[in-house]
């Protein structure tokens, strides 16, 4: 496991700073909520680590050629990751969303099957303390994070909340 401190300040500016754009050093994706939670994650410090496509959290580019492991870019692959303690070994998952810091994710499982579709990076709170939330593919920005206005929830939807420590 690497060593590193997360800085939460600088993952939130970056959430806050690219929300509603891209960083032009990354591709965009149609279904680019991942791919920019990791972004975030990785301008926090998580380092990344480098695999095969299956393996690892990774991003690479070389002129004009990109390639990322499937855990940077997919929904359920990076909850994987993170469900095993991420780059760090040391990110867990608790109990609620009102457990959560800056700069925390929460995954979401709109069906309720046990695959994840979407994730999101915890930028602000509102007046009673929950968390507000940036996102990618439905740009979003300081977003109430149960996500209930989104036209993919359903009363099957299920979230897991991970701290980044």
């Amino acid at each position: 496991m690497t060593s590193m401190v997360y800085n939460r300040q600088r993952a939130v500016a970056y959430a806050n700073r690219y929300w509603n754009s891209h960083h032009p050093a990354y591709l965009l994706f149609d279904d680019d909520c991942t791919n920019f939670v990791s972004q975030c994650l990785y301008a926090g410090g998580m380092p990344m680590v480098f695999g095969s496509r299956n393996q690892g959290w990774w991003y690479r580019r070389d002129h004009r050629n990109h390639q990322w492991s499937f855990s940077w870019a997919v929904a359920h692959s990076l909850y994987q990751f993170l469900k095993k303690g991420g780059s760090t070994g040391r990110c867990r998952m608790v109990g609620s969303a009102g457990e959560l810091l800056l700069g925390d994710v929460i995954c979401y499982d709109w069906e309720g099957d046990g695959r994840f579709n979407h994730n999101t990076i915890v930028t602000a709170y509102d007046a009673d303390g929950q968390p507000l939330v940036n996102a990618h593919t439905q740009n979003s920005l300081h977003r109430r994070w149960e996500y209930r206005d989104s036209p993919a929830w359903t009363p099957q939807t299920r979230y897991v909340f991970f701290r980044i420590e």
